[in-house]
């Protein structure tokens, strides 16, 4: 069954046809269900209408209480790497009336997950009568300088979301299969700028993926390598020295909601609220051990994980953190 889904969502030579990207949708939204249960597929992708609906009255509510300048709405990007917890963000700061949330199903501003130019992510922002729009490019996290630097806009803001590299990657497996693996597979072909996921990766990054036997490659040490290179934009393109993007880290958010999404309420601007958290359970959310890796994967996430680590506890201390730039083994 697995093979006969992997095939299904294999890489396709050239565009997808409208017909072809449903078929798609159709078969993960089937594995998911099957593999994580329909309550997870509804809860992650909000197919409860009832607090959108709630939600929705409580902003128009506060639209009226509350008129904005236009152009006055502030962005802030939520980014980092999938399987990273941003939906469980996403969902709690979409409950605060002040908020506006476009996530990457977002057809208005996404194509196929994608923002669909600066001008339109201008566009929506400047529409905005909230106080704040909360925006999800994942895809394009490595662009979200480019972003904050747009002009025209209020000054932004960035969270840079992590997650430990084991419950991330098994949590990537479990949902995406080898994408991880594939994904890496064309960069090291020389096909970077082809993918999303190749873009604005340092030569010296490119360098560290062809050095592995990516055929040999298991998908569980794929999704931990597709991690420390992910994560290594946060340094590479210099955010840690930004004093308007934050570093969010899922564990520690799992382990203490409230204290975080208060963290995370004062870099933002907005009022803390205990329902931004509520639906968080209070848990460490990696409890199921360390994954067989491949040992030289595992050194440069170690090392990736107490950058990022050492990184958030500065800027939770109010801290600069060193600027690095590159990805180079054992510095990773």
């Amino acid at each position: 069954m697995k093979d006969w889904y992997d095939r299904q969502i294999a890489p396709h030579p050239g565009p997808l046809t409208g017909r072809q990207q449903l078929v798609r949708k159709v078969v993960r939204r089937v594995h998911w269900a099957r593999t994580e249960g329909f309550g997870r597929i509804v809860e992650e992708d909000r197919l409860d209408p009832r607090p959108r609906v709630r939600a929705a009255w409580r902003k128009a509510r506060w639209r009226r209480a509350h008129p904005q300048a236009p152009g006055s709405a502030v962005p802030v990007y939520v980014v980092g790497l999938q399987r990273s917890g941003t939906n469980m963000l996403m969902r709690g700061l979409d409950e605060a009336p002040e908020t506006e949330v476009r996530n990457e199903n977002d057809g208005a501003l996404f194509d196929r997950f994608r923002i669909r130019s600066t001008d339109v992510l201008r566009d929506v922002v400047l529409r905005s009568r909230q106080q704040v729009v909360f925006v999800k490019p994942i895809c394009d996290s490595h662009l979200v300088d480019t972003f904050l630097d747009l002009p025209g806009l209020a000054p932004g803001r960035a969270l840079w979301v992590y997650r430990d590299v084991d419950a991330r990657a098994r949590s990537e497996v479990s949902k995406f299969g080898p994408a991880n693996l594939w994904a890496l597979r064309d960069i090291a072909a020389g096909l970077a700028d082809q993918r999303w996921q190749g873009e604005r990766l340092a030569p010296a990054t490119v360098e560290l993926i062809r050095s592995f036997d990516l055929e040999a490659m298991s998908e569980h040490s794929a999704a931990a390598l597709f991690w420390v290179v992910r994560n290594g934009l946060y340094f590479e393109l210099g955010l840690d020295a930004r004093d308007d993007v934050a570093l969010v880290s899922y564990d520690a958010f799992a382990a203490d909601p409230p204290a975080q999404m208060r963290r995370l309420c004062a870099f933002v601007g907005l009022p803390y609220r205990p329902e931004l958290d509520e639906h968080v359970d209070r848990r460490v959310s990696h409890g199921s051990g360390r994954l067989d890796l491949d040992p030289r994967v595992r050194a440069l996430a170690d090392d990736m994980a107490a950058r990022l680590d050492s990184a958030w506890r500065a800027s939770s201390a109010g801290e600069a953190a060193e600027p690095a730039h590159g990805l180079t083994e054992g510095t990773a």
